[in-house]
């Protein structure tokens, strides 16, 4: 009942000190006691574990401060045993499921690799057997580049002959006509 009493009385009494009131954590001794009281000689209401998060309600005096914990009582303790930090025991098991999300990502990353370096084998194998395929066609492009060109090389000699061929006989035949004896004309006063 009386404390009950004194969480309403605190309740109503400051909500200026709430307003200022601020997340701590105990520091990592085994447990630490809460004081009724800014000092030793007051009357130990409770302990609270290393690592429990207790609010800090921004009043010190000497070496205390005055924290709410996290059943709600309110009281003094050492000003040295409270901290920013989470403690370990916060810590400590984010830091595993961390640690487990990290394994899982890097085994997921791993496969993803052997895949990925398996998938490059064998494109890498696909390549060279392109590439072999690649020679060969391009041989086969050279030698039928020289075929083609020995035949038109060919042709263009086979017409050169046709047209000297030509060309002589044209000049024979207009030699030959030069000396042909031309033919008469009849002259007309004669009957037949």
């Amino acid at each position: 009942m009386f404390r009950l009493l004194s969480l309403i009385c605190v309740l109503l009494a400051s909500p200026v000190a709430l307003a200022n009131s601020q997340t701590r954590y105990v520091s990592e001794d085994v447990y630490t006691f809460i004081h009724g009281g800014p000092g030793n000689q007051f009357r130990i209401l409770g302990s609270v574990e290393a690592g429990q998060q207790v609010t800090s309600l921004g009043q010190t005096e000497g070496d205390y401060s005055k924290i709410i914990d996290h059943k709600d009582r309110e009281g003094w303790i050492k000003t040295s045993e409270l901290d920013t930090q989470p403690s370990f025991r916060v810590r400590i098991p984010l830091l595993e499921k961390q640690l487990a999300d990290s394994q899982a990502r890097v085994k997921a990353l791993s496969e993803a690799n052997s895949a990925t370096e398996s998938n490059n084998s064998s494109m890498t194998a696909e390549i060279a057997s392109l590439n072999q395929t690649l020679n060969v066609t391009t041989q086969e492009r050279d030698r039928l580049a020289s075929e083609l060109k020995q035949i038109k090389d060919n042709q263009e000699y086979k017409l050169w002959q046709e047209g000297a061929l030509i060309a002589f006989v044209g000049l024979l035949l207009g030699i030959f006509l030069v000396y042909l004896p031309k033919p008469q004309r009849k002259k007309k006063d004669r009957w037949m």
